[in-house]
């Protein structure tokens, strides 16, 4: 059989609905693992996407974050959030908060993980701590599954941009999360753990993106950054006949400022 999964940061499911609906019909993707939801679990538009053949298991609070799964091909063993899985003290809050970032599942012949890393902020801040921590407590999440005979992946935003030749100009990160050594250590262990990098092939440019910000003309100039990953075991990998970025829809407005990434499987 063939399988399309895709991941896509949708930057608020409310906002991007239309575009949503749009690209579901025009992909038409079996599995989309989606993040920063920005609504709430039970605001999540469900009968909008059950009337495209999609079932959907979403975790979110309303906030920034947020993650879900769509699919086409069914649900088994639904976990919301890594176990384990650290939290974050606020600036305004009395106790760590574990933040809806993760939501796992199997979908027909294929078990994934959705996730939406931490974005870390600053290299000297309590958030890029929680951040590591946070992929470490990933990294053993998935140790079990990534040793398995079944076709598996880890889809989503992970807020770090694997090499130097993921952004559009290092120099200009340089000091600034999403390149730092620690956190391409972090990607490293992943791939230690027996999962391996699904690098999208280049469509239009000589790099893959799949994030550009709004402002200066970053996605005219394709000033952009490789965040949204794919980390799959040995079987899913073998099972890869293609994977790309869908830059069509991040064009236009109101847009989210990532496009979807699709992986194409041969099971």
């Amino acid at each position: 059989m063939t399988l399309r999964i895709a991941t896509w940061n949708i930057n608020s499911v409310t906002a991007r609905l239309p575009k949503l609906l749009e690209w579901l019909e025009s992909a038409k993707p079996d599995v989309l693992c989606l993040q920063e939801l920005k609504c709430a679990t039970d605001a999540f538009p469900y009968e909008e996407v059950r009337a495209l053949g999609y079932e959907t298991e979403a975790h979110g609070t309303g906030r920034w974050n947020g993650v879900a799964i769509l699919s086409k091909v069914g649900f088994e063993d639904v976990v919301r959030d890594l176990p384990e899985q650290p939290g974050y003290l606020a600036d305004d809050a009395l106790l760590a908060a574990v933040e809806p970032r993760a939501i796992a599942a199997t979908c027909g012949p294929v078990r994934v993980w959705s996730v939406y890393v931490p974005n870390g902020r600053e290299v000297d801040h309590a958030h890029y701590r929680y951040k590591l921590e946070w992929l470490e407590t990933l990294r053993q999440s998935v140790l079990a599954d990534a040793a398995g005979e079944r076709p598996f992946a880890v889809l989503g935003d992970f807020n770090v941009a694997p090499t130097d030749e993921d952004v559009f100009d290092p120099a200009v990160f340089e000091g600034s999360t999403h390149v730092t050594p620690a956190e391409r250590a972090a990607l490293a262990a992943l791939r230690e753990a027996g999962l391996a990098d699904v690098a999208p092939r280049a469509l239009k440019y000589d790099r893959a993106y799949t994030f550009w910000d709004y402002r200066a003309l970053a996605f005219p100039k394709n000033r952009g950054m490789r965040i949204d990953l794919t980390y799959g075991n040995a079987p899913f990998v073998a099972a890869v006949t293609d994977s790309y970025v869908d830059r069509e829809a991040r064009k236009g407005k109101g847009t989210s400022d990532h496009a979807p990434v699709v992986v194409d499987l041969a099971l």
